[in-house]
């Protein structure tokens, strides 16, 4: 079972940045792609960001790419996710997410869930 726990949300002014890490624990079947969703209130959880487990391919949503940048660690068994100038529109829980699929994974293949970390951003 994999677990992953997420830190460094907290709030912020519009313009401002944030990083996120998660670590992964636990034991997988494959090699564990990571990836960041996040759910604003009253919103369906979306797809922001990931990174295959090699590190060697990253995806990111529209709304997000030139402004967040996600990254991973192996030897740490960690994923970050660095968000520069942020909005008040990326005021969301986030969430860290993993995906044990062979080849390049699509959002909804990730089955893997944290907790989820508050990011608000105030304008």
């Amino acid at each position: 079972q994999v677990k992953l726990v997420e830190s460094g949300g907290g709030s912020v002014q519009a313009g401002g940045s944030l990083r996120l890490s998660c670590t992964a624990s636990g034991r997988t079947k494959n090699n564990l792609h990571l990836g960041w969703f996040r759910q604003a209130l009253g919103k369906e959880r979306e797809f922001i960001a990931m990174i295959t487990w090699n590190g060697r391919n990253t995806d990111y949503a529209n709304s997000v790419k030139g402004r967040f940048t996600i990254s991973r660690d192996n030897g740490q068994n960690t994923v970050y996710l660095q968000m520069n100038s942020l909005k008040p529109e990326d005021t969301a829980v986030y969430y860290c997410a993993g995906s044990e699929v062979l080849a390049i994974p699509l959002p909804y293949e990730f089955d893997h869930w944290g907790q989820g970390t508050q990011v608000t951003v105030s304008s």
